[in-house]
């Protein structure tokens, strides 16, 4: 299975994404300003890898701290904790993560453990974090490939495979689970510009584990569709509003629109940790806008005139009404929405 990170010997190892599919290269971090960093500029990217690599950065910002008082404990945690909060705002993972790693915090705290203790829990909790999004990529996998048609064809949108999560992926975790159950015919693989996630990102994966897949411009979907090329259009999600309004990759709106109106499912494939039950609304989730650079160029390459300016929204709000169903480790939730995301929410 693609491991894009880990932990090992005090150094949280990225598997660069930006470098992809080009050349595999292993980043070892050491230091939570330069993880935090690596997060901003996309060498770990994907919502629960997000969050995962949250948890470690709070390990990195804590494993070489030498304690002389208890004030300075809990500021150096703050600190850690609200830079790293600084560097994705659509990804409520991030923030469920460093919720969780808080928790740990506050409660080896409360059993007064020594530092060197208080630092083997903080990791305990970041390796459970890891450990339990693997196992529900494997359940929503497991539920997703159900739901296809045998000899499905899938298109998917940006990269939410293994580089995207812990290990294994959610929208590509039900590919492989269709693949491996014999339901799957092949997968459609749309570009995702301006970044390229799914040329660059899920068709490398989609290569490694030999599930025939073909690329298309993003600008295909429709006519594809329209040609009753496409069976399902399975997505992941960096947030799910407590209607069922999902944020995803930019792109993923016009194909929830194109797949509604040609009747085709649309099924959203995410852990609980992507409800955000604090959001009521689409309108809600903040919505990252980044360079326009990334648009006007690719790898330094300008495609643009000079004095081209650009749009750059990160992400988009897909409409719970478009949503055919959305594939969590505690089970499909069906519309309508609202009510089964109720249900599964502590």
């Amino acid at each position: 299975m693609i491991t894009p990170i880990s932990y090992r010997d005090g150094a949280v190892e990225l598997l660069d994404q930006t470098r992809l599919p080009q050349e595999a290269v292993v980043l070892k971090i050491r230091e939570f300003r330069e993880l935090a960093r690596a997060i901003r500029e996309l060498k770990v990217r994907g919502a629960p890898a997000i969050g995962l690599a949250a948890a470690y950065g709070v390990v990195l910002g804590l494993q070489n701290l030498e304690l002389e008082d208890e004030a300075q404990l809990d500021r150096r945690f703050q600190e850690v904790v609200e830079e790293l909060k600084r560097t994705r705002p659509t990804a409520v993972n991030l923030f469920w993560a460093l919720e969780r790693m808080a928790r740990a915090f506050k409660e080896s705290r409360a059993k007064g453990l020594g530092l060197a203790e208080l630092k083997r829990a903080l990791l305990a909790e970041a390796e459970a974090i890891h450990r339990e999004d693997i196992e529900a990529n494997k359940r929503i996998g497991r539920l997703g490939a159900e739901l296809l048609p045998e000899g499905a064809t899938v298109l998917t949108h940006c990269n939410a495979g293994a580089l995207a999560t812990g290990g294994y992926g959610t929208a590509l975790g039900v590919v492989r689970s269709a693949w491996e159950m014999g339901r799957l015919r092949k997968v459609l693989v749309s570009e995702t510009r301006p970044l390229l996630q799914g040329a660059r990102l899920t068709a490398w994966e989609l290569e490694q584990e030999g599930i025939p897949y073909e690329l298309i411009t993003d600008g295909m979907a429709g006519w594809l569709m329209a040609r009753g090329e496409v069976g399902a259009v399975v997505v992941g999600a960096d947030r799910i509003a407590r209607n069922g309004d999902t944020a995803n990759k930019i792109g993923t709106y016009s194909l929830a629109v194109l797949a509604h109106h040609h009747k085709i499912p649309f099924y959203v494939a995410a852990p609980s940790s992507t409800l955000d039950p604090a959001c009521p609304t689409g309108r809600e989730i903040p919505l990252e806008e980044r360079s326009p650079e990334e648009v006007t160029t690719i790898r330094g390459v300008r495609l643009a005139p000079a004095g081209a300016s650009a749009r750059n929204p990160a992400f988009d709000v897909t409409p719970h009404e478009m949503i055919s169903a959305i594939i969590t480790e505690r089970g499909v939730l069906r519309p309508p929405l609202a009510e089964a995301i109720a249900d599964v929410l502590p």
